[in-house]
């Protein structure tokens, strides 16, 4: 699987593509882990849309957030180690380390592919 980000043109975010598919997966996100490989994305798939939020308590290191509504940017934030809380509407969730995201904007397309 890979992370693609579209806008003018294509890059890859991340190719080391983990998918949180569980009620335990989802609650412990990145939680606990000491640190994410560059290329790494771990993926929330909801069955809906609605309002999702992240916190960074027990994750030691800072990421890149993005919030999807059918593959389409509705946020984009860095989340600070230990203390950063964000939420937006989504139907996905993508957290990245922190940097992968620069350049991505609200609006622009983000897909999963297999």
């Amino acid at each position: 699987m890979r992370v693609v980000h579209e806008r003018g043109g294509e890059s890859v975010l991340a190719s080391d593509v983990e998918v949180a598919d569980s009620v335990l997966s989802r609650a412990r996100g990145l939680m606990f882990r000491r640190s994410i490989p560059p290329g790494y994305a771990l993926v929330f798939e909801f069955g809906g849309r609605a309002r999702r939020d992240v916190h960074m308590v027990f994750v030691p290191f800072a990421i890149d957030v993005l919030w999807l509504v059918d593959e389409e940017v509705q946020r984009v934030a860095t989340l600070a180690a230990w203390t950063g809380l964000a939420s937006a509407e989504a139907d996905r969730l993508i957290e990245l380390p922190a940097g992968r995201a620069d350049g991505v904007r609200v609006g622009d397309t983000v897909r999963v592919e297999p």
